[in-house]
């Protein structure tokens, strides 16, 4: 069936369907309408002889008829089941030269129209295109038009299934979610000087169907050597475009910022050994091959030096303090998972506790501590009826654990006047306090010159990380600030933590530690200087995306 709910009203005329009214949305549509087999019959007469017709979509079945009493051998590719048993356009096909596709997977309808091609000689696909089949799913139809429409002149397949990673350079398709590093990430192959093609997401969770249009299109004319996405956006729970990419095997590089877990959550991810997981956690990895992916490596965070640089500009004089934070009070999140996650009113009673807990336990992923600590929670979750609502309780533990261990930290910051910038919830978690209060900065045009106006800038790691650290670590020192942050364990392995860096353990400690760098700026300055140069040295998204290319370079060339 379709990806849009519809229902179909045949309308009779002396006891011949005349009309078939198609109800999307609250819009109605004709197929075709009284005039229908004059219309339908005109798409069959535009079919040159020696052309192999795919109609795409059934209709009433006047093409259909017309390019069988032709002798022409015909695919029809129609998966809506209710309309064509309403209409009957497919009870007349001849077994012997008309196929009927009606695979749930453009991939595999592909595949047997390929196979169907053969069998018929090798010759020219021709798409005829029922546009209403169009406005029923998109991501369908139109990404089989699109292959038909590129196939005309020569095998899909045989163009499509190119070797890779040939030349010195790769060539990198960047599916564009505008998400949290998508910008660090095309400057960077800016600067490298890599060739890439960007296909814009306007839904980051699924493709839509121009999108995949676009994606088979730039296989043909760009020949990309990988796909490279973000947390993967643009993929499927189903799996359709993973399986789609190791049909074309064309490899996928995945880097996840955030916690994969939350991500891939029910996710199906057929040829798994088609693609490379990056995380910036490594504390993910064996999650992650647990998970059937056998290519996981670890790729921390960055800084892109283009933009965070000590001579990032002038900025207004209330930006100045001695101490401040940037970040969320987790508030809006918790929130919005509690609402999501439709739990039963005994556990929204219990699940600040849950959290607490769960955050001081140190275990990042909540199944693994419900099943250890709370097995009734864990009994709880799994009975809850939906995906969505089982996704929301464990997000909404995550984030409730990292709302508490934040406004602790920043709490420890108080006898300090603290200024911090973030979202309304901190108005209510810090009223009648000391606390200076501003409105979110944006990351790119204000952060660069926010953080060398404060001579601490505070830093807490959200809890959805296990041992990893977060954006600010790089970015803070690469523009000239000098950062306290919480210790990370991978914080060993990026920085010499006895001149690179200033680490609180526990919440106790950040009072002292704020109070000795406030009353010696030499060493703010050497430590600053310090990470400024390792992060120039070893820590820029240059040097991030020159490791990601040489890995899929490796895996798969």
């Amino acid at each position: 069936m379709s990806s849009i709910p519809y229902t179909a009203e045949p309308i009779h005329d002396d006891e011949t369907l005349a009309d078939l009214r198609i109800h999307i949305q609250g819009k109605t549509w004709h197929l075709w309408g009284r005039n229908g087999r004059e219309r339908e019959a005109g798409l069959a007469d535009a079919v040159q002889d020696g052309d192999l017709p795919v109609l795409l979509g059934a209709g009433l079945g006047h093409c259909l008829a017309r390019l069988l009493e032709r002798g022409l051998p015909v695919a029809v590719v129609d998966r809506e089941r209710g309309l064509f048993e309403l209409t009957g356009a497919l009870d007349q096909k001849g077994e012997a030269v008309c196929l009927h596709v009606d695979d749930p997977d453009p991939a595999l309808a592909l595949r047997r129209l390929d196979e169907w091609q053969a069998a018929q000689g090798g010759r020219p696909l021709t798409p005829v295109i029922l546009p209403l089949y169009q406005r029923l799913d998109r991501a369908y139809y139109g990404a089989l038009a699109q292959t038909i429409k590129a196939n005309a002149t020569t095998d899909f397949w045989s163009r499509a299934r190119y070797p890779k990673f040939r030349s010195h350079a790769p060539r990198v398709l960047f599916f564009d979610s505008d998400y949290f590093l998508c910008r660090e990430i095309l400057a960077a192959l800016d600067r490298l000087g890599v060739a890439h093609h960007t296909l814009p997401l306007l839904n980051r969770e699924t493709g839509s169907g121009e999108f995949i249009e676009g994606l088979l299109k730039a296989v043909i004319d760009f020949r990309p050597d990988m796909v490279l996405t973000v947390n993967h956006f643009g993929l499927d729970r189903e799996g359709k475009l993973a399986g789609l990419l190791d049909e074309l095997g064309l490899p996928l590089a995945s880097w996840f910022v955030d916690n994969p877990h939350l991500i891939l959550f029910d996710y199906d991810h057929p040829g798994a050994d088609n693609t490379v997981i990056f995380t910036f956690d490594a504390g993910n990895l064996d999650a992650m091959n647990d998970r059937g992916f056998r290519h996981v490596h670890y790729l921390p965070l960055a800084t892109d030096p283009g933009r965070f640089r000590q001579d990032a500009g002038a900025a207004p004089p209330e930006w100045n303090a001695e101490v401040s934070f940037v970040g969320s009070s987790m508030t809006g999140p918790v929130k919005k998972c509690l609402g999501l996650s439709g739990l039963p009113a005994s556990r929204t009673r219990e699940y600040e506790e849950v959290a607490g807990d769960f955050g001081r336990s140190g275990e990042t992923s909540v199944a693994r501590f419900l099943k250890a600590e709370r097995p009734d929670w864990l009994d709880t979750i799994d009975r809850l009826p939906r995906r969505e609502q089982r996704l929301a309780t464990e997000s909404l533990l995550t984030w409730e654990a990292t709302r508490q261990y934040r406004s602790a930290c920043v709490r420890a910051t108080l006898p300090f006047s603290p200024l911090v910038v973030g979202d309304d919830g901190w108005t209510n978690l810090l009223h009648g306090s000391n606390a200076r209060l501003l409105p979110n900065l944006d990351y790119y045009a204000d952060l660069p010159r926010f953080y060398p106006r404060s001579e601490i800038n505070f830093n807490c790691t959200s809890r959805q990380m296990k041992g990893a650290v977060n954006q600010r670590v790089f970015d803070v020192p690469a523009c000239g600030g000098f950062l306290l942050t919480d210790h990370r364990e991978q914080m060993e392995d990026l920085f010499d933590l006895d001149r690179e860096a200033a680490v609180y353990r526990t919440v106790e400690e950040i009072p002292g530690l704020i109070e000795r760098y406030l009353a010696d700026p030499g060493a703010r300055e050497r430590i600053s200087q310090a990470a400024a140069r390792r992060i120039q040295a070893q820590h820029t998204y240059e040097i991030r995306m020159q490791r990601l290319l040489e890995v899929m370079r490796r895996t798969f060339a």
